[in-house]
């Protein structure tokens, strides 16, 4: 195990050196390397959590987490409302419903919509690499969507 682990973290080393130094002890930011999806729920104004929590795919372009949905979604438009503060659950419990979240490191970010050009371009590629199996689906899905409106591409700055 201590040897797939150095591996990993061997194959991460262009990411890991793109995480600043302050986020890299934290086992959810490792996590971060090596989930296929994160939990994610807005923090409301009285600075409790939304009910509405769902689990999805995710992205990495530096120590941002990047989330592509649907622009009628309770993630799209929270940040739309204000309520920019979200916790995310790194790792992959299955369906969001019952799901002990608990058990998974968490890190807390600010959300905001991304609308540059070349960072969702970035972030399009990264979403091809990481789900590669996935992608000739989903990608042109992606991409249609941020075109006409359909979906946001959400970007979301951990908070140390």
């Amino acid at each position: 195990m201590r040897r797939r682990a150095f591996l990993k973290a061997g194959l991460s080393g262009v990411t890991l050196a793109a995480i600043p130094f302050s986020l890299r002890a934290s086992e959810a930011n490792i996590a971060l390397l090596d989930s296929n999806l994160v939990y994610l729920s807005p923090y409301q104004s009285d600075g409790s959590l939304s009910n509405c929590q769902a689990e999805v795919w995710y992205t990495m372009l530096g120590a941002d987490v990047f989330v592509c949905t649907a622009s009628d979604s309770w993630r799209a438009l929270a940040p739309l409302k204000g309520l920019v503060r979200t916790k995310l659950w790194i790792g992959d419990l299955g369906i969001w419903k019952g799901a002990d979240y608990e058990s998974l490191p968490t890190v807390v970010a600010e959300a905001r919509i991304e609308s540059d050009q070349k960072v969702l371009e970035s972030a399009l590629q990264q979403f091809g690499y990481k789900y590669f199996s996935e992608w000739k689906k989903w990608g042109p899905r992606f991409s249609r969507g941020l075109i006409d409106g359909s979906r946001t591409m959400l970007r979301y700055s951990l908070l140390v």
